[in-house]
């Protein structure tokens, strides 16, 4: 039976928490205190400082030697079920099973372990439980935050080689990435096809620099009158570092349109080839329509790409889409609405494919279904690559195959894609100060346990002075999130219904039943229940935005979610003590 006095307690731990945040959501709704220029500079002091250091603080303290191989057996058990039950379910939702598969995942199975979890669990069932959430804590932050990554990654990957090759896929031999490519999402990656020397494909993955002329300048004078509505990103924790684009030259030249013997053009193609000889880059081509700006002349790059393709025996061409700015995302990163860029309308931008498609007569062929044709005397093959962003096939392939189109979407070889894959996610974990922070914190457990040693106390209390901010922000930041929202419930009150009940009664009894299936009882058995029925963590709801997958779902989890998980954790602590 849970007395007042135990009760109090729990609420003499958790309430204060609940204090920081709505002092942060009065601070911007109703006193005016905070700008969002001011919101976002705390948030990232919380990004890539407070939280971090906290997360070493509770980790580096924590015996890892002592770990209750039981408890973190009901944990992974739990999630290695809530996974088979989607992979069940999924054959019954083909077209949008994986997407659904990933947010019900992060719904049911990923709590706000650190943030919540531990003080709320330590009032309810001393410091032992306390050890237990770090551990929870540990896998989350090494094991299913990566699988949840790999998750998102492998879709994104999936969606960039269904675009470029749809029906090619399968021919592609090897891939390279990029260095400064850390995401395949749609607007941070782009994918280019080439004709490596032996002459199989290879894919070639890139950051999208496609960045439209109107991005630029709403940043720019985002800068120089700030406004609430232009606020795009205010973070938590940290997971990449800045972007920056890397310029590249075009490898697209009039050549692959026209092939080397050109027709007499018409007044607009003629146009075009008039500009191409000019000292104007691709951008000044696809712009002067609609700046009036005086423009600097650059060297053109097309004719050095053109004959240095001819040299080496082939062409290649690359098509890019056409994409908004890629942005810095973090940990925690919350939008008010629209992206600036979408406000402002008549500022100079790239040309779309519907207006190139104007410009350039019908009888041209286009960049997506030109075939790219090796020059006179090259070698490499018995046969030409055609379409290899188009998904076109060569001619002798097509009479192979009776003339008849694909049969279906094809999928590129598992070691292309695996190694696709891997290699983002590695960039995106050694981009996060939490990753660090994290294995810094077990290492060093692993170490002053063993040796029985300290760390010195000048480093413990400058590490514990800026640690000691970090739960506090983080609830602080939370409600700078709530205030910028127009809606709680972003969703609908259907989903957030839905969610709400694989949130706080799903997944606690998943728990239940591994923790039942493992052993658990008594004490550890309630430690487990409850810390499921914890509200929804925020690591999920920043991939979920930066992949645009479901994320109003996971917003109203994060902030609804926060204001009724005090009331559902007591009653689940009020009911089990009864038990």
């Amino acid at each position: 039976m849970i007395s007042w006095e135990e009760l109090y307690m729990v609420l003499a731990a958790v309430v204060p928490l609940y204090v920081a945040m709505m002092a942060a959501y009065g601070s911007v709704r109703w006193w005016g205190v905070l700008t969002p220029e001011q919101c976002s500079g705390i948030n990232r002091f919380v990004a890539v400082i407070a939280v971090p250091l906290l997360s070493f603080h509770f980790i580096s303290t924590s015996d890892i030697y002592a770990m209750n191989l039981r408890f973190v057996a009901a944990d992974t058990l739990q999630k290695l079920l809530v996974l088979a039950a989607l992979a069940a379910s999924s054959r019954f939702i083909p077209n949008s099973a994986l997407d659904w598969s990933i947010t019900l995942f992060s719904v049911s199975s990923l709590p706000n372990t650190l943030v919540m979890g531990i003080p709320l669990l330590v009032s309810m069932y001393g410091p032992y439980s306390g050890d237990l959430m770090v551990q929870i804590v540990v896998l989350q932050s090494t094991v299913w935050y990566t699988v949840l990554l790999f998750l998102f990654e492998f879709r994104a990957a999936r969606a960039l080689v269904a675009e470029r090759f749809p029906d090619t896929a399968a021919e592609i031999a090897a891939v390279r990435v990029d260095p400064d490519v850390v995401s395949l999402e749609g607007s941070q990656a782009e994918a280019v096809a080439e004709v490596a020397a032996d002459g199989r494909l290879r894919m070639v993955v890139r950051r999208s620099t496609s960045v439209s002329r109107r991005s630029l300048a709403v940043a720019v004078a985002a800068l120089a009158t700030p406004r609430p509505s232009n606020l795009t990103g205010v973070e938590i924790y940290s997971v990449s570092s800045s972007r920056n684009a890397t310029p590249r030259g075009s490898t697209f030249t009039l050549a692959d349109i026209h092939g080397h013997h050109h027709p007499p053009l018409p007044p607009a193609a003629a146009a075009i080839s008039a500009l191409r000889a000019s000292s104007f880059g691709a951008a000044d081509l696809f712009s002067l329509h609609s700046s009036s700006r005086q423009h600097t002349p650059r060297p053109s790059s097309f004719d050095e790409h053109a004959a240095a393709a001819a040299a080496r025996g082939r062409v290649s061409a690359t098509v890019a889409p056409t994409n908004d700015a890629t942005k810095d995302m973090h940990m925690f990163e919350w939008s008010s609405g629209d992206s600036a860029a979408s406000e402002v309308s008549g500022l100079p931008v790239f040309l779309s494919g519907r207006d190139i498609r104007r410009l350039v007569p019908s009888d041209t062929p286009s960049i997506a279904s030109s075939r790219v044709i090796r020059p006179p005397g090259a070698t490499g093959g018995d046969h030409e690559l055609a379409k290899l962003e188009g998904g076109g096939k060569t001619e002798q392939q097509t009479a192979k195959d009776g003339g008849a189109g694909a049969g279906g979407q094809q999928t590129a070889p598992a070691g292309v894609m695996t190694r696709l894959i891997l290699t983002t996610v590695w960039r995106r974990l050694i981009r996060n100060p939490n990753t660090y922070a994290s294995l810094l914190g077990l290492t060093w457990s692993l170490i002053a346990f063993r040796f029985h040693i300290t760390i010195p106390i000048i480093v413990s209390k400058s590490i514990s002075i800026l640690s000691d901010t970090g739960l506090g922000m983080a609830m602080f930041s939370l409600g700078l999130f709530m205030a910028m929202q127009t809606k709680i419930i972003a969703c609908g009150h259907s989903a957030a219904a839905a969610s709400m009940g694989i949130r706080f009664f799903f997944g606690p009894a998943i728990m239940a039943a591994a923790s039942a299936a493992v052993g658990l009882r008594g004490t550890l058995l309630r430690v487990a229940i409850v810390q499921a029925a914890l509200p929804q963590g925020i690591v999920p709801f920043v991939f979920a935005k930066e992949y645009n997958l479901h994320a109003t779902i996971l917003c109203t989890l994060v902030i609804f979610g926060m204001l009724i998980a005090l009331p559902i954790t007591l009653v689940y602590y009020i009911i089990l003590g009864l038990l």
